[in-house]
Parts: structure tokens; C-alpha cells; sequence
């Protein structure tokens, strides 16, 4: 019985400590894309993308908890058109020899409702780093099934300039606003 006695404060503070919610995804490399459009010459809005990967903390319970940290290879850029595939690789637009990839680093979630949020954070692109704002939309979580994981998919859309980035080539004929399209799939580590 002493024996016993000797447990309970052992496990009452197991039973008060606070479990998270929070559970590590990884974001689906083959489904998780940026897709970025441009005002070229004020005639068309041409685009590009990139695949991206990297890790997302999903707290379910508490959704402002969640972070996201993506990373994609500046280099794997797909336009359509290899030639300019090659040169948005080297400045004056990207400089994939000294900086190879770009990032971004959530700190901050706001919760609008059920299914929207504003997800703040730091991209760096070109060594340069500066804040931006998603608005995304959880699209689904569940059961994967093709994999059989769960999986959470995402839609997002922000802005940055590519002059905050050191790309003021061709200004202001090529426009310096960029939108973005992310479309996310995670799946549960």
C-alpha cells in the first residue's frame, strides 16, 4: 500500500500536465505547389510555379497554435517555357547560385472562421527577408485514400513585390506586384 501511496502525486501530475493537440505533417512535395502570376507589359499575366515541401504543425484544437515552415528550390521553376525557366534563375531576377531557395516561416495564425484563417509570417527570397500574409482556406482533413495517412489540404493566396526583393529589372513595365496561389496537402508524419 506505501508502495501505492507513492504514485498518486507521480500520477496526478502526469493527468494535470496539458497535452497538445499539435501534430506534425509533411507537406506532400508532389502536391503541394506556389503559383505565381505577373503583368507582362500590361498585355497578359503569365505564370509560373514551384513544388514545395517542408513541415507543418497542425494544432486541430487550437488552430492559431499552427506553424508552417515551406521551403522551395528556386532552381525547379516551371513556366511552360524553358528558356525563361532558365533565366528567372539568375539575376537581375533569382540568383539560385547564392541563394537556392526561398522560405517561409508562419508566426502567426488568426482564426476567421471554421475554415479561414490569416497565417502571418517571413519569406526570404534572394537572402532577403520580409513579412507576408496568407489567406488560406482548410479544403479538408482526413484519411488519405490513395496513402491511407491523414492528410490536411490547404488553398492560399498572398501578395509580395519583387522589388522588395531585389528584382526591380524592367520596372514598371513588368509589373512588380506578384500574386500567389498555394495549394497545400499534408500528410501526418
Amino acid at each position: 500500500m506505501k508502495q501505492l501511496l507513492h504514485l498518486i502525486p507521480i500520477s496526478f501530475c502526469i493527468l494535470s500536465t496539458p497535452i497538445s493537440a499539435a501534430e506534425t505533417y509533411q507537406l506532400d512535395p508532389n502536391h503541394t505547389s506556389v503559383q505565381w502570376h505577373v503583368n507582362h507589359l500590361g498585355f497578359s499575366n503569365p505564370s509560373g510555379k514551384w513544388m514545395a515541401q517542408g513541415t507543418l504543425i497542425l494544432d486541430q484544437e487550437k488552430p492559431q497554435n499552427s506553424k508552417v515552415d515551406a521551403t522551395i528550390h528556386i532552381k525547379n521553376v516551371l513556366t511552360g517555357v524553358p528558356a525563361l525557366d532558365e533565366h528567372l534563375t539568375v539575376a537581375p531576377f533569382f540568383n539560385v547560385k547564392q541563394f537556392p531557395t526561398a522560405k517561409f516561416v508562419s508566426d502567426k495564425v488568426t482564426i476567421v472562421d471554421q475554415t479561414h484563417a490569416k497565417v502571418e509570417g517571413t519569406v526570404t527570397i534572394n537572402g532577403i527577408s520580409k513579412p507576408l500574409t496568407l489567406d488560406v482556406t482548410l479544403n479538408k482533413i482526413g484519411e488519405n485514400p490513395i496513402n491511407h495517412k491523414m492528410t490536411a489540404g490547404f488553398s492560399a493566396t498572398g501578395e509580395v513585390n519583387r522589388s522588395d526583393f531585389g528584382m526591380k529589372a524592367y520596372l514598371p513595365a513588368l509589373g512588380d506586384k506578384v500574386d500567389l496561389i498555394i495549394e497545400a496537402e499534408a500528410n501526418k508524419a
